[in-house]
């Protein structure tokens, strides 16, 4: 199980231009703090995540995959948005 400090978690691994860019788009939307989680070297996370990445997800569980832009995100975190 992943520590959380904040209520977000993006999902995500080492040189993942995809990843590069959602941490942009998460700058941009001026998501609260947030935690990254890397699958590399975790089985079950690669297993669950590794075909989707970037994901972020939210404390309640919901989870939204790329793509999103600032627009999504700042609506989805606001738990207004819709996600899986």
């Amino acid at each position: 199980m992943v520590a959380r400090k904040s209520g977000f978690l993006l999902y995500q691994r080492d040189d993942c231009h995809l990843c590069d860019r959602a941490l942009g788009v998460l700058a941009q939307a001026r998501l609260p703090e947030f935690d990254s989680v890397f699958v590399d070297d975790d089985t079950a996370l690669e297993t669950a995540y590794g075909h989707r990445l970037p994901v972020l997800r939210r404390g309640d569980g919901a989870e939204l995959d790329w793509p999103f832009d600032a627009a999504t995100v700042a609506d989805w975190a606001s738990g207004t948005g819709l996600g899986k």
